[in-house]
């Protein structure tokens, strides 16, 4: 764990952050560097979840680095190979979507994709109300693309929210520590 950075980006799935935000400091905690990444309209969007200004500056102190928030600041993690794994905490079914078919007008989608260019594992922890439904085909793309891991999911509401499925946050660090050694941890689906 000494010495490896990972990227860890946050998406607009506003609701999660709460759960997330702590998982950046359980990673400082076990001794990683976090390289912070927020999507453009996560870094700008005040919401009923909190202000932005808020996620952002306690992310910057938990990691002491500025958080990358634009396609030409992600660009060169890619050349430069500044991260050893790149973690997509949430990732909303727009990002999934994004991922899965290669599609880089965002700073996350930007540095997911380049991250995967130098072959190091992508963790991806999703957050969408449409997983069950027209997200579903990009998470079975996902799940089935090399260097691409999952953070244990399932359905957070399915009486009221029947496609809606969101990861097991607290399961971003084991997801990581099995990434790192090439292997999806298990089960998947909780």
């Amino acid at each position: 764990m000494e010495n490896l950075t990972v990227g860890f980006a946050l998406t607009g799935s506003f609701c999660t952050f709460a759960k997330v935000v702590p998982q950046i400091k359980k990673l400082t905690d076990a001794g990683y560097r976090i390289l912070p990444i927020m999507s453009e309209i996560s870094y700008q969007t005040d919401t009923r979840f909190g202000k932005a200004k808020d996620f952002i500056d306690t992310i910057e102190t938990i990691t002491q680095h500025t958080v990358i928030h634009t396609i030409r600041d992600s660009e060169p993690i890619g050349p430069k190979n500044l991260v050893d794994a790149m973690i997509v905490a949430p990732c909303t079914g727009n990002t999934i979507a994004k991922i899965a078919n290669g599609i880089t007008d965002s700073c996350v989608a930007m540095a997911a994709k380049a991250n995967l260019r130098n072959n190091n594992p992508l963790i991806i922890a999703i957050s969408t109300n449409d997983g069950l439904g027209a997200s579903g085909k990009n998470i079975g793309l996902l799940s089935n693309a090399k260097g691409v891991y999952l953070v244990p999911f399932g359905q957070d509401d399915p009486v009221h929210k029947p496609d809606s499925l969101v990861a097991h946050m607290e399961l971003i660090l084991p997801t990581l520590e099995q990434a790192l050694q090439g292997k999806q941890i298990q089960p998947v689906l909780v």
